[in-house]
């Protein structure tokens, strides 16, 4: 009996033995996989692009964010010897280079050039919205910003935003300020403006911001809220005249034109932007690696200057600083949309 009860502990001693080394190495292989895993995500930036990557724009070409696609991508293309492809899918109201992007594998091979519009007031203009910047996007860097301006003809009675208020205020209502349609920032600027003075003014929508300046040109609407891009050739025949950005600070291509903080107006400060994303979970160092790059290309002469012959400047950031615009733009966004009961198309 002594003897059975002896290879019995043998038995389970040698069982538990058994286990523990199993045990170790599974520690052992977890251990190595985690660190393979934490070696990989610095190798890949090493040798990261390796193919083309492709770069979708939510526009037709020859839009905003288009032009800064082409003209940061050209670059990136010479810097890394990987072809950036553009790729244009418009439709939807962005949503459907939004949802592409969103569920391209999060390799750094598939980016896409937002605007201020699909970042930061489609999420709170539209009921439902097929994506969420902060689930399904890796913020990399701000790329370009286009002034707002509130523009009048050049004869219009209007001399200051004093003026436009005190109209405004006079005729509830009945004063008509044209837009690039309903939903955009444009109009939430404007709804912004009228909050905050107690005034009232009446939209009028257009398709994009060329048509609503070529009217106010035309002396078919007495304003606008418009890019200040989309006035500029109406400025130097004298047809257009810029009262204010909205902008906080003023533009470096109208330093004569005030604030419309300065000119009385609280708090508004908003301008169109575009913005380069990743999907979500694209390894830190790829991201890091995107985010020079395009904060270099950015700061080259050339690139300014191609950006400002369209009225635009390049503002680089860091990942965390785009992720913040886009926080603080959406909450303040939001706000005016609900307070104003601002609807899309």
């Amino acid at each position: 009996m002594l003897w059975r009860h002896s290879i019995r502990r043998r038995a389970t001693a040698s069982r538990t033995t058994q286990m523990a080394q199993e045990d170790q190495v599974r520690l052992i292989l977890a251990l190595l996989g985690s660190g393979l895993v934490f070696l990989a995500q610095p190798a890949a930036s090493q040798t990261y692009p390796v193919k083309p990557i492709h770069l979708l724009v939510p526009y037709a070409p020859g839009g905003p964010a288009d032009i800064a696609a082409r003209l940061v991508g050209a670059k990136l293309t010479e810097a890394w010897g990987q072809q950036v492809v553009v790729e244009n899918r418009p439709g939807g109201n962005g949503f459907i280079a939004m949802t592409a992007a969103a569920k391209s594998a999060p390799d750094g091979y598939t980016l896409v050039m937002a605007t201020i519009g699909e970042a930061a007031v489609s999420p709170v203009l539209f009921k439902e919205v097929p994506y969420n910047i902060e689930r399904d996007f890796a913020p990399i860097s701000l790329i370009s910003d286009a002034t707002i301006v509130l523009a009048t003809h050049g004869e219009a009675p209007f001399k200051s935003v004093a003026d436009v208020i005190a109209a405004a205020k006079a005729q509830p209502g009945r004063i008509s300020v044209g837009s690039p349609g309903n939903g955009t920032v444009n109009q939430i600027v404007l709804e912004w403006m009228a909050l905050n003075t107690g005034t009232k003014f009446q939209h009028i929508p257009y398709k994009g911001s060329a048509p609503a300046a070529n009217a106010i040109a035309a002396n078919e609407i007495p304003l606008g809220m418009l890019a200040s891009s989309s006035v500029a050739p109406h400025l130097k025949t004298g047809r257009v005249r810029v009262l204010a950005v909205a902008s906080a600070r003023r533009s470096r291509f109208g330093p004569d034109w005030p604030t419309l903080q300065e000119a009385g107006v609280a708090e508004v400060n908003a301008s169109t932007w575009t913005a380069l994303l990743a999907p979500k979970d694209t390894p830190q160092p790829v991201i890091g690696k995107l985010n020079a790059e395009v904060v270099k290309v950015l700061e080259m002469p050339d690139i300014k200057e191609r950006f400002a012959a369209g009225g635009v400047d390049t503002i680089p950031s860091s990942p965390a600083g785009l992720g913040a615009r886009i926080k603080q733009d959406t909450a303040q966004f939001g706000m005016i949309v609900q307070k104003a009961d601002i609807k899309p198309d």
